[in-house]
């Protein structure tokens, strides 16, 4: 797997050896960039990070800080490995093994805010839809937060989401990819 743009672009990054993890495809993680456009300067939590793939892609591309949330000691590993591979300064990121959504109630007593928030959890298991649940409730996210969701084509987000806004879905195969807004 490598890193699509910017600053470290081409730079191959590592997959956790032995974890069960579904990794995004590169053309996959281009198309969600493309839509993006500008991540420079953002706030970013990779949740489910897996390898990293996201936050580093953020990184690349100029985005101020990226906080990978993680509990699998494997992907943890990795993580650490492609920061220290791709020499990302260590005021850049923050790498925590923490279950999802206890960590989305630490960020919020701690006052943290992000600008834009990567949901990439187990399929079939409608960790998409609570998640999106709970970054509602919380208060993380800055005022115009994106929030992009890559899930199961036919798994439902649909719940009472409050200030969250679907903007765009994608589908890629088996994958759908789904991009929130929140409302001002």
């Amino acid at each position: 797997m490598r890193i699509i743009g910017g600053e470290y672009r081409s730079r191959i990054i590592e997959m956790p050896k032995g974890a069960e993890i579904r990794p995004t495809q590169d053309r996959i993680r281009e198309a969600v960039f493309n839509v993006l456009a500008d991540v420079n300067g953002k706030r970013v939590l990779d949740l489910f990070a897996g390898s990293g793939a996201y936050g580093m892609e953020a990184l690349s591309r100029g985005a101020e800080h990226a906080t990978f949330v993680e509990n699998n000691s494997r992907c943890l590993a990795a993580i650490q490995s492609n920061v220290d591979s791709l020499k990302i300064p260590e005021a850049r990121y923050a790498v925590l093994r923490s279950s999802v959504l206890t960590s989305l109630a630490r960020f919020e007593k701690n006052a943290e805010k992000f600008d834009l928030v990567f949901i990439d959890p187990p399929y079939h298991k409608d960790m998409a839809r609570i998640c999106l649940i709970h970054l509602d409730h919380y208060d993380i996210l800055s005022g115009l937060s994106l929030i992009v969701v890559e899930h199961f084509k036919n798994d439902s987000l649909e719940a009472d989401l409050g200030s969250l806004q679907l903007e765009k879905e994608r589908r890629y195969g088996d994958t759908a990819i789904s991009i929130f807004k929140k409302a001002s």
